[in-house]
């Protein structure tokens, strides 16, 4: 068979939809201004879809920063990979206040954050070592262990009695093939909400002797007092081996960085080939790091604006029925009963009658007869946004019990 032919006949699960779903339910455009209201497809919508935790994207003095580092860099400086030619003072000062920020020695910066953990994954680990993850982890994870030519072995979701069985399996394994183990976890989960057994699992160091990997993705910024994240959250950083983040959640840029013991560090800066083989981050982004960080230092009103209005809304949803699942975090997943059909015209309702646009989640990602509607608060929603989408889901709410939305399209 040809391969083009092979690939057109199976266009995969979400490509199989595409003739209908692209520009709408698959890369639709949000555009205007990064805010809580922007325009879709011509029409204003409340948007509870983006990850600006902090609000930071459209922040001023982040503006300003971000416009006069392109002016005067460009965005081909430096030139090269780091290793090679494109290192610099200020790329080092990024990583000096990095690990600051995390309570770690070391610290490396990277372009992004899905290669970079599919990176760090490969340098970690050969053949002899083992691998035990979370079965719920982000697929830049599964990425890496997918890629990992030794054993590799999964564990329920935060199942704290089956991780210690595949450690019992992994420490097996490693007393014969001379490896070492690698239990790789999230700070919060993306999806659900919830946060990482970090206590429990650090405490099975006790018994195992294995190093802790783990994508802080959602946790950096928004978990613990200082936003250093879920390992400050429980106030257990030190027992985190390897700490990773990116730039695309509360700094709202492009770019990630990993942090750790020093040697480690500089272990991975010297064998990460995502970063030995690529171009070096570009200055402007650079810059506007060191900017968005010292925000984020300084600023504590941000982090504490974040919570007020993702508890306003997520005690509000809770007292008016609607089930948000196990969520510790900002990720506010509501959680209804329907099918595929169903999620298809609430979804048009929602954005066309009720203007709120947020992410839908619907089979194979959750079950068959689960819709999930994925709601991100951020710093520059308001307490009336708030009020507008609670009333507005109470309404869909009642359409979907009614089996309105089976019956009929919606009329916009």
């Amino acid at each position: 068979m040809d391969l083009f032919e092979k690939l057109l006949a199976n266009r995969g699960p979400l490509g199989s939809h595409s003739h209908y779903a692209h520009g709408y339910f698959t890369f639709p455009k949000l555009e205007g201004e990064i805010a809580p209201r922007m325009q879709f497809r011509g029409k204003p919508v409340l948007t509870w879809s983006l990850n600006n935790y902090l609000g930071l994207a459209n922040h001023p003095e982040v503006r300003q920063v971000d416009a006069t580092a392109a002016a005067e860099w460009g965005m081909a400086y430096p030139m090269g990979a780091r290793i090679m030619s494109g290192n610099s003072n200020l790329h080092e000062q990024l990583e000096t206040e990095l690990a600051e920020f995390v309570m770690k020695p070391e610290a490396l910066l990277l372009n992004f954050g899905y290669q970079g953990v599919v990176s760090i994954i490969d340098a970690l680990v050969d053949r002899h070592d083992v691998i035990v993850y979370d079965a719920e982890s982000h697929a830049c994870i599964i990425d890496g262990v997918r890629l990992h030519q030794g054993k590799r072995f999964v564990y329920a979701h935060n199942n704290m009695e089956n991780l210690e069985k595949q450690l019992q399996r992994a420490t097996r394994l490693v007393a014969e093939t001379g490896g070492a183990i690698l239990v790789i976890t999230e700070g919060v989960f993306g999806m659900s909400g919830n946060l990482g057994n970090l206590p429990a699992i650090v405490a099975l160091k006790e018994k195992y002797d294995f190093r802790l990997f783990i994508d802080d993705a959602h946790g950096f910024g928004t978990q613990g007092k200082t936003g250093a994240g879920t390992g400050e959250h429980f106030g257990m950083q030190d027992g985190i081996d390897v700490y990773f983040s990116t730039f695309a959640k509360s700094m709202a840029s492009i770019g990630a960085f990993v942090a750790g013991p020093e040697q480690v560090i500089e272990y991975l800066r010297y064998n990460m080939r995502s970063q030995i083989f690529a171009k070096s981050l570009p200055m402007p982004l650079v810059v506007g790091a060191i900017k968005r960080l010292e925000l984020m230092r300084s600023k504590p009103e941000l982090k504490d604006k974040l919570w007020e209005i993702t508890n306003a809304l997520q005690n509000g949803l809770r007292e008016k029925g609607f089930n948000l699942g196990t969520t510790q975090s900002c990720v506010t997943p509501v959680i209804l009963k329907g099918q595929i059909a169903d999620a298809t015209q609430l979804t048009i309702d929602l954005r066309e009658n009720y203007n709120i646009f947020c992410s839908i989640v619907v089979y194979p990602v959750v079950p068959k007869d689960v819709i999930m509607l994925r709601l991100i608060p951020t710093a520059v929603h308001t307490l009336n946004d708030v009020k507008e989408t609670i009333e507005a889901f109470e309404q869909i709410s009642e359409k979907l019990d009614r089996g309105l939305y089976a019956k009929s399209a919606i009329t916009v």
